[in-house]
């Protein structure tokens, strides 16, 4: 496994933008795909973006694409998500993770696949 710590939540207004910041240490980062996953309250935890190891795949789900996107630097051991257009239904805890498997080609948006997981930063988006 491998250690995750993000940053970057806050409060911001509808309309606005964050941007999510996943720090990484342990085995080595660039290897695995990475995503964002978020867990709105009484809601269950759903994937939001992913990357995979070479930056070929990447996938988005459709409530936040064409406003969020994922990048990675794995010279920094770090992962973003920079979020514009911020809407009140984007108001969640947000994880950062890191895939069980190397090398995969098509980045998967099951949690199940994913056996590293951060503490969690919250975005809040007041309307």
């Amino acid at each position: 496994q491998v250690h995750l710590v993000e940053s970057g939540g806050g409060l911001v207004q509808a309309g606005g933008s964050l941007r999510l910041s996943c720090a990484a240490s342990g085995r080595p980062n660039g290897i695995y795909a990475v995503a964002w996953f978020r867990q709105a309250p009484a809601k269950e935890r759903e994937f939001v973006a992913g990357l995979n190891w070479s930056g070929s795949s990447i996938q988005y789900t459709d409530s936040v694409k064409g406003r969020f996107t994922i990048d990675r630097d794995n010279a920094k051991n770090t992962v973003w998500l920079e979020m514009s257009s911020l809407k009140p239904e984007d108001t969640a805890n947000y994880y950062c993770s890191a895939d069980r498997q190397r090398f995969r080609q098509v980045v998967s948006t099951a949690a199940s696949e994913y056996d590293s997981w951060g503490q969690g930063t919250l975005v809040a988006v007041s309307s």
